[in-house]
């Protein structure tokens, strides 16, 4: 996928994220995850998201009420949730719905666009080209990795604001097909059909089968 000029692309408002988590996700396919860094922008275009419905959702971390450690979720729209699961990798997340109201979005897949060789060195991958741009972003701790995610650093940014070094921008990339599938990864109501990807492209993360197109 091209990539236009990155520093034009405008950023995602927080009137974008106030909407229903499957609307956000679905939406967010083709954007760009920029991270600004002392050595320069990383960007990655979202492929792959899965959304996660609050209070109403037993696979939300949501669903039992409100902790600190979930307190991003209930917030306002707009704002990164990080967690840190199988006490390997971490995963990044954006809040949605009104502030009170939780629901989020969890970025599965990036495709590389820009700042390939730091994404390599910080996911310790020998460089060598485009062969291993797959294994830079593909899955959601390849990609918090690759984008230096932790929750100590990030939790809690603001994706809005023209301040934050991490941003969620849109270059006017427009996604011809999107994929729903199961949600995977997970054991409660894996079977809701919350998985959106976009179609056919070679760096979204796991099984390739859709349940269902648009």
């Amino acid at each position: 996928m091209p990539l236009r000029d990155s520093r034009r692309a405008v950023l995602l408002s927080q009137k974008f994220f106030d909407r229903d988590p499957r609307v956000v996700a679905r939406a967010l396919l083709g954007k760009l995850l920029v991270r600004r860094t002392p050595q320069g922008l990383l960007v990655g275009r979202v492929v792959e998201t899965e959304a996660y419905l609050g209070t109403g959702d037993p696979a939300a971390h949501s669903f039992s009420g409100k902790t600190p450690r979930n307190a991003v979720l209930f917030g306002p729209p707009g704002h990164a949730y990080v967690y840190f699961i199988y006490g390997n990798h971490y995963c990044l997340n954006v809040s949605c719905l009104p502030d009170g109201v939780p629901g989020g979005v969890l970025f599965r897949a990036l495709e590389p666009l820009v700042g390939l060789e730091t994404m390599a060195l910080a996911r310790d991958i020998e460089w060598s080209g485009k062969d291993d741009l797959r294994r830079i972003s593909s899955g959601p701790g390849r990609m918090a990795e690759a984008f230096g995610i932790t929750r100590d650093r990030d939790n809690g940014k603001d994706f809005t604001s023209p301040r934050s070094d991490l941003q969620l921008r849109n270059d006017g990339y427009r996604v011809r097909r999107v994929g729903v599938t199961r949600r995977i990864g997970i054991l409660k109501a894996a079977e809701e059909p919350l998985r959106y990807i976009i179609y056919g492209n070679p760096y979204v993360s796991g099984p390739r089968a859709w349940a269902a197109r648009t």
